[in-house]
């Protein structure tokens, strides 16, 4: 007898258990959040920390990652950059993802007057350079700190992901389900938060783990310009910018804090790309079977030439 068919969570983690690129980006995800937030704690050093007695030195017992132009940790200013880093990527696509879900499902889901004006808005975002923007904001946000640079760079990061919900919410308004929800009262709001989010939940968790990696990137980018941690504090972006002038002479000073991003973005990128295989449903079409499922396969005829089979005479 046939075996019951498995939950589509059993389903879901059987997928991303058997995913190469979520078990080893997954794994680098979170070796190098311990790495951030447990790290510091291993060493003596504060990133505010000043040696004079050693200023651009080289890797050692005392300083592991070397030390920068005035004499700071290396290894504690790299840390706390990626912690900066990751907090800010995390944040934006949060916040990046949830206003999408919320802006195109109510496109979708109203329509009319409701969804022509949430579009002229989205088509407007979509048309301002948000890099240029950003770089004349900032500055004046500087007294405000990190978190309006997380709120800015997350205004201009959901667009495209909140027209791709309206065309999916659109379709899902047809559906029994939601036909019958309205049929018995239920609140617009009500509707759209109990089942057109959780039927978009699929892109939506893509969407936003790959959304960290660009957020990451950005802040990098903005930061490297000056326009995105200010000092004292630190980020990947910021020493990425102090030690690109000395990268041929003083590599520490360059190559820990960029080895780190390129890590950090290509495991992001790793598990979005198995968490899209594991939930969309149609994965199963173009996959090649696991080898145990082959020799399976493989085993299944010898099995059925093994069992016994009820003679038939023939005819005289």
């Amino acid at each position: 007898m046939a075996g019951a068919p498995r939950s589509r969570g059993r389903l879901v983690l059987a997928r991303l258990r058997s995913s190469p690129g979520v078990v080893v980006g997954g794994s680098l995800v979170l070796l190098l959040f311990l790495l951030a937030f447990a790290g510091p704690y291993l060493t003596h050093w504060r990133y505010t920390d000043i040696d004079y007695t050693a200023m651009r030195q080289p890797p050692s017992a005392r300083h592991w990652f070397g030390t920068a132009g005035l004499g700071q940790d290396i290894y504690a200013q790299t840390l706390r950059g990626l912690q900066k880093s990751l907090i800010i990527g995390l944040l934006v696509a949060l916040l990046s993802t949830g206003l999408a879900g919320l802006v195109g499902a109510c496109a979708g889901y109203f329509g009319g007057w409701t969804d022509r004006l949430l579009i002229f808005f989205v088509d407007l975002m979509l048309v301002f350079p948000s890099f240029l923007i950003i770089t004349i904001i900032s500055p004046q946000l500087k007294s405000s700190g990190w978190i309006a640079f997380v709120v800015l760079l997350a205004a201009f990061n959901w667009m495209i992901t909140a027209r791709v919900v309206r065309s999916m919410t659109i379709s899902l308004k047809e559906r029994e389900f939601v036909r019958a929800a309205r049929f018995m009262g239920v609140r617009p709001m009500r509707v759209i938060w109990r089942h057109i989010l959780p039927n978009c939940a699929s892109y939506l968790i893509v969407d936003a783990t790959i959304a960290v990696g660009a957020a990451v990137m950005n802040e990098t980018a903005l930061s490297y310009f000056g326009f995105g941690v200010q000092p004292p504090d630190v980020s990947l972006g910021t020493l990425i910018s102090d030690g690109t002038e000395s990268a041929a002479t003083f590599p520490w000073m360059f190559y820990f804090a960029a080895g780190l991003l390129v890590l950090f973005v290509l495991a992001v990128n790793l598990v979005g790309d198995g968490l899209r295989d594991a939930l969309d449903p149609t994965a199963d079409a173009g996959r090649r079977p696991s080898r145990r499922a082959a020799r399976r396969a493989a085993r299944l005829p010898l099995a059925a030439l093994a069992e016994p089979t009820t003679d038939v005479k023939e005819p005289a």
